[in-house]
């Protein structure tokens, strides 16, 4: 494993396996050079990207012995990540309030759904669960069919495991100045909530209601939506500034007292049916073409596969091949302190014996903790 370097190289962070914000959020410290643990479930899942740059290390935790081996790593770890239902840490021996007492500059960082707190706090749930009750999934899809699953992106990863990453940051900015760590207590539903803020303003300035496909950026807006191409393909139209809204117009030469004004609500309707007829006039490739390199804000949808070849994402060297996948790079990027990233994705349990002896285990003592 490469020597770490980048802004956290040096910091050490333990974590305890699990799917998706916790291993998701410890990529993003460990892509930013942080030296981080991954404790493992024997027989868990199988190496993802989100285990890149990481050691793992597996131990039965309902081995008291192992827990032991688990707090001797966080007596010299800066940070501990744990993403079980609120009480499973405490019931293992390696809740915060154990795990801070022996190590006071510990960040503990706690990822779950519902909170720590709260009716739902223990109950079971996933990214589709916790988005429905913050209005997010309510507010996504056609106004006459079922609200679609937006993929995991907003809740686990957006409202989850990027709150997590700013809180474990903010909180290792504390103890670098008091020599105090503090508990992170990451919700999917409160980082979702968080990010609502802008539906509750427009709100307030009467330009959103609760109705789905009426409002700003869902999709009720002709100039803001995706359109279909001759070829069954889309492309995404969002100009909402005046100035991008008037290009967008005289590239599909429209007459822009013909389509009306750009929130006219009752010119609404046709606006959508004018454009669908345009962008249906041609194929995707086509309508690239006309709008690639022009202020209109109008792009291809690509899919996941195309999305690799595309010009912008080539030129950012946005994703690079190693081993079986096509590895996202690291963001953010630093202008001044440019690192390598440790593309390896270790086989579970893979640094076991290198972590477990520099604790001072003799083969004995992981004999008795592995079998």
């Amino acid at each position: 494993m490469p020597q770490p370097s980048g802004p956290l190289a040096g910091v050490k962070i333990i974590e305890l396996s699990g799917i998706g914000p916790g291993p998701f959020a410890g990529r993003l410290l460990a892509d930013m050079g942080a030296e981080l643990i991954t404790i493992d479930r024997k027989g868990g899942l199988p190496p993802m990207i989100d285990a890149r740059g990481k050691k793992s290390v597996v131990l039965d935790l309902a081995n008291p012995k192992a827990v032991e081996v688990v707090l001797k790593l966080s007596d010299n770890a800066d940070v501990f990540i744990e993403g079980f239902r609120p009480g499973v840490a405490e019931r293992l021996g390696l809740g915060p309030d154990i795990c801070c007492t022996r190590n006071p500059r510990l960040v503990y960082g706690r990822m779950t759904g519902w909170g720590q707190t709260g009716p739902y706090a223990k109950m079971a749930g996933h990214d589709l669960n916790y988005l429905s009750i913050t209005g997010a999934l309510h507010a996504i899809g056609p106004l006459a069919d079922v609200p679609p699953p937006p993929l995991n992106f907003i809740g686990d990863y957006g409202g989850g495991a990027m709150f997590l990453v700013m809180g474990v940051l903010a909180a290792l900015f504390k103890a670098e100045r008091t020599g105090k760590g503090d508990v992170v207590d990451a919700a999917i539903i409160d980082g979702v909530q968080s990010m609502m803020g802008i539906v509750h303003s427009l709100e307030a300035m009467g330009l959103w209601t609760a109705e789905r496909q009426a409002n700003l950026l869902d999709g009720g807006m002709a100039y803001y939506r995706c359109y279909k191409t001759s070829d069954e393909r889309f492309m995404a139209v969002a100009c909402i500034e005046p100035k991008f809204f008037a290009v967008m117009l005289e590239l599909l030469d429209i007459d822009a007292r013909e389509f009306g004004g750009q929130n006219n609500a009752a010119a609404r309707q046709s606006q959508h049916k004018m454009l669908e007829a345009i962008f249906a006039s041609r194929s995707q490739k086509e309508w690239q073409e006309v709008f690639d390199g022009h202020d209109a804000c109008v792009t291809p949808v690509l899919d996941y596969q195309e999305a690799l070849s595309h010009p912008q994402n080539i030129a950012r060297s946005s994703h690079v091949k190693n081993g079986p996948f096509q590895q996202p790079a690291a963001a953010p990027r630093f202008g001044r302190n440019a690192h390598s990233v440790d593309w390896s994705v270790a086989e579970q349990g893979a640094h076991t014996s290198e972590v477990l002896s520099g604790l001072g285990l003799s083969k004995s003592d992981m004999a008795d903790l592995l079998n």
